[in-house]
């Protein structure tokens, strides 16, 4: 046996020692590449998950802020928060812009700055003269304006709105000037389509905030905007193809036709408000002096005169409806609330089978305020049509009675609109003197004269109101309180074949408010738009971070 020395003893030891040293150093290799690779493994998983992440939360602000463009160019974000709803157009409007099928061009003649400084300028004149703060927001008529253009987006034609400087550029505005006769300023609002042109002035513009004298004497400030009824009337009347034209009847012989001190406010309201802002093309005629051809005018209106017409006039109106047979012409009548005895004008309106009585209607139990300011019910439903509200009242003051004359002609006679039964008349000479028994009253007639001729039906019609102050301001714009405008309305157009018109109402602004101005309404949208999806994206990377790094 070979004894092994000492020497070789501890050197077998050592070996043996860093044999085992080396497999745990492999063995811990092993294990550290293996938590390495399961290390790499988890960060790769975290890491793509993160940027994926990533990826996905900013895909979908970019696919929001897509829509939402999108969706705002056919049907704008509604941000308007004000209690009356002045930076939106009313659904009527809207229904008008979404039938367009032409293109619009409105040109404004100033900057967008413009109207912020005509505020300025009107709420320290309204603080020098009525010592009351007000906020008259006139910004308001260019953010309306956008809002025409987007929501024209939904039909097949187009609103484009563009603001021209006149100090720089005056000659801008001379391709109007061959359709248009009057004058055009700076801060005019010109609506174009083609070659009809139509234009609001400076002064109208600054009247489309009007204050509501009423209102201001029971220590409140309230304004009427009227701007979105002008704006969109001036729409339909560069876009229907159904102009009724109209000559208005002002003045006879170069006088006022009717009692201007009683009546101006009637009338003015009854041609600019009623008719010129719902497509009717109006010219203001002298009866006497200018010509009242078929070939020019489609109907006439004759508002409450003073005085008796001649012969040769009420020749010129008999002949105007007969229209060389072919007939197709329309007039409206309403007498002096006073005039009798006007023997001509009678004579005239007995041959269409229609008197109006010298009495007044009174109601005590229909009326408002005043016995004499009585309410009225439809009588005839086909001569109105449908209206958007049949439950507001009708009212008709200080109105003549009238009546159909029984002739031997084929006119067709229809009672429009009646007093109700529990109504009576009194003389119109002494209003204390009751004439006859309770019941129902004609208030508003229309008589029909036609003719057929082969297959073709040929009619003209007129329609007598018995009371002129029922187209007064307060009945007409108050649409939402009265229903005198559509009811009128509506009834016109059903005389001249033209399309259903819609009364646009007015806005009624407190100054007492808080509501965003136009820049505080873009501020909002970048706010809802950008700031709050990027907030929450940021929000997102924060929390992959803590998780990644735990």
């Amino acid at each position: 046996m070979i004894q092994m020395s000492k020497k070789d003893l501890d050197e077998q030891k050592i070996g043996e020692t860093a044999g085992e040293v080396t497999e745990a150093a492999e063995a811990a290799g092993e294990a550290a590449e293996e938590k390495i690779s399961k290390w790499n493994g988890r960060r790769l998983k975290y890491g793509t998950m993160f940027y994926i992440i990533i990826i996905l939360v900013i895909a979908i602000v970019v696919v929001i802020n897509v829509m939402v463009s999108i969706v705002a160019k056919r049907s704008p974000l509604k941000i308007d928060i004000s209690p009356d709803n002045r930076y939106d157009i009313t659904e009527e409007s809207i229904s008008v812009l979404k039938a367009l099928d032409k293109d619009v061009d409105i040109t404004v003649t100033s900057t967008r700055d413009y109207f912020d400084s005509l505020s300025a300028y009107r709420e320290n004149y309204y603080a020098q003269n009525y010592g009351v703060p007000s906020d008259i927001p006139y910004e308001m008529i260019p953010e309306i304006l956008d809002k025409y253009s987007v929501y024209a987006k939904q039909g097949s034609g187009s609103v484009n709105v563009k603001y021209v400087n006149m100090d720089v550029d005056p000659d801008i505005i001379n391709k109007y000037k061959e359709y248009y006769n009057g004058d055009i300023g700076s801060g005019s609002i010109i609506v174009s389509c083609g070659e009809r042109v139509k234009v609001i002035s400076p002064s109208e513009v600054t009247e489309m905030l009007a204050m509501d004298e009423n209102a201001l004497r029971n220590q409140q400030l309230i304004f009427n905007f009227t701007g979105e009824s002008m704006i969109t009337s001036a729409i339909k009347g560069v876009t229907d193809d159904n102009l009724v034209r109209v000559a208005f009847a002002n003045t006879m012989n170069g006088a006022t036709l009717y009692d201007a001190q009683l009546y101006q406010n009637a009338a003015v309201t009854f041609e600019k408000e009623l008719l010129a802002k719902n497509g009717y093309d109006c010219t203001e005629i002298d009866i006497a002096k200018d010509s009242i051809s078929p070939e020019d005018y489609d109907m006439v209106v004759i508002f409450a005169p003073s005085v008796d017409f001649t012969e040769n006039i009420i020749q010129n109106l008999s002949d105007f409806l007969y229209n060389g047979g072919k007939y197709g012409k329309n007039m409206i009548y309403t007498p002096d609330l006073s005039k009798t005895g006007l023997t001509n004008i009678d004579g005239f309106l007995a041959d269409w089978s229609i008197k109006v009585e010298d009495n007044y209607i009174f109601d005590d139990d229909n009326a408002v305020v005043r016995n004499d300011m009585i309410m009225l019910n439809i009588s005839d439903t086909d001569s109105v049509g449908e209206l958007p509200n049949s439950k507001l009242p009708i009212i008709a003051e200080d109105t003549r009675e009238l009546s159909q004359i029984n002739k031997k002609n084929d006119d067709i006679v229809k009672e429009v609109l009646k007093s109700f039964d529990t109504s009576y008349t009194v003389d119109i000479t002494g209003k204390n003197k009751v004439l006859g028994e309770k019941g129902e009253r004609p208030v508003v007639m229309l008589s029909r004269k036609e003719r057929s001729e082969e297959f073709k039906l040929m009619a003209s019609e007129l329609l007598v109101i018995g009371s002129p102050l029922m187209t007064g301001q307060t009945y007409i714009q108050q649409n939402t309180t009265f229903n005198n405008a559509n009811v009128l309305l509506y009834t016109i157009n059903n005389m001249t074949g033209k399309e259903s018109s819609i009364v646009i109402p007015d806005k009624n602004l407190q100054s007492s408010f808080i509501a965003p101005t136009a820049k505080q309404a873009r501020n909002i949208q970048i706010i809802v738009m950008w700031v709050i999806p990027f907030i929450i994206a940021a929000i997102g990377v924060f929390v992959l971070l803590r998780r990644r790094n735990k």
